[in-house]
């Protein structure tokens, strides 16, 4: 299994807005897309931002490609995520680990 992990910080006053819009466009992708197992959504409130960790869980790298397209090590961006976010926090690759074991087995 393949953690995909990526990380960005929202414009100030702009975290609840992205939530909603995240559900609309990735987390909705994350689960059509054969091959994905689940998907995470961590926050945290810094000063008026919010930063969002995404953690989503793939069978394999070819899920994830399924997902990422060719180089899955790019972060996948929506057409209105630069409302959300600042240039800056758009980071153009995200992280994958091999997942070897978790407490559900």
């Amino acid at each position: 299994m393949i953690a995909r992990i990526w990380q960005a910080r929202t414009r100030p006053g702009m975290g609840k807005a992205y939530l909603s819009y995240l559900e609309q466009t990735g987390i909705k992708e994350y689960k059509a897309t054969p091959g994905n197992k689940d998907v995470l959504v961590l926050t945290r409130e810094i000063g008026d931002a919010t930063e969002y960790v995404l953690i989503t869980l793939w069978e394999d790298m070819e899920a994830v490609r399924r997902f990422a397209g060719a180089e899955p090590e790019r972060a996948v961006y929506y057409p209105e995520d630069d409302r959300y976010f600042a240039k800056e926090e758009c980071k153009p690759y995200v992280l994958h680990y091999e997942v070897h074991g978790s407490a559900r087995g």
